[in-house]
């Protein structure tokens, strides 16, 4: 089957680069290599996940692994390279983590200072959300290490984040079949619909913690 999905992949609109080298790897490790690619994404960033997702879909269609492998291997590769990535900014702290950060190509250290900064607001559901926003996803991992959050903690989070996130996408892959690339058109949309619900309920907590306030003052007052 492995000869058909390179036959199959061969006719797709966007074959070559990434992707090709992605159904490459699949088609040679079936389900490990899908965690590879996708536990890369978290090491390095440049690698969208929004690419290699619905391409181990379409590697599911057509049948060189089962989809719930697809789910499973893409989620254990993003869960493995969070791991990773939470344990440089545990073991280097943040001024070393940042200075790392600075040496990958095509990445910024306001990358990392944002993520800090939105981990730093968010905490737990930074972890958990991050791993639905492009770079994010990669980053916030460093200083859910550098402030050493608990172990399970993390693990839990970043799981429960990847699978959703995974599942839009393999799922998206798996439908669409050799038209997968067409996922790309719709994953900036999805993305940004993510950081404004973030930023809505960042929001709507302040207002909610304001209003509470100034009940209380008010209450104070009154008894005084």
């Amino acid at each position: 089957m492995s000869s058909n999905l390179f036959a199959a992949s061969a006719e797709t609109a966007q074959l070559d680069g990434l992707a090709g080298w992605a159904v490459g790897v699949m088609d040679a490790l079936g389900g490990p290599g899908a965690a590879v690619i996708v536990g890369a994404d978290n090491l390095f960033p440049p690698i969208p996940s929004e690419l290699v997702l619905p391409l181990a879909g379409f590697s599911a269609s057509q049948g060189v692994f089962s989809f719930g492998a697809a789910l499973f291997w893409t989620t254990l590769g993003s869960v493995l390279g969070a791991i990773i990535v939470y344990a440089v900014g545990a073991l280097i702290g943040r001024e070393r983590t940042r200075a790392v950060v600075t040496r990958i190509p095509l990445v910024k250290a306001s990358d990392f200072d944002r993520s800090e900064a939105w981990f730093a607001k968010h905490g737990s559901k930074a972890v958990l959300l991050g791993r639905m926003v492009p770079l994010f996803r990669s980053f916030i991992s460093l200083p859910a290490g550098i402030e050493r959050m608990g172990m399970v903690k993390f693990l839990v989070l970043t799981t429960i984040g990847s699978l959703i996130w995974n599942t839009i996408f393999v799922t998206a892959g798996y439908q669409l079949g050799e038209n997968w690339h067409l996922v790309d058109g719709y994953a900036e949309i999805l993305q940004k619909v993510v950081v404004v619900s973030i930023a809505i309920a960042f929001f709507a907590f302040v207002a909610v913690r304001l209003l509470s306030r100034r009940k209380v003052d008010r209450a104070g007052r009154r008894a005084r």
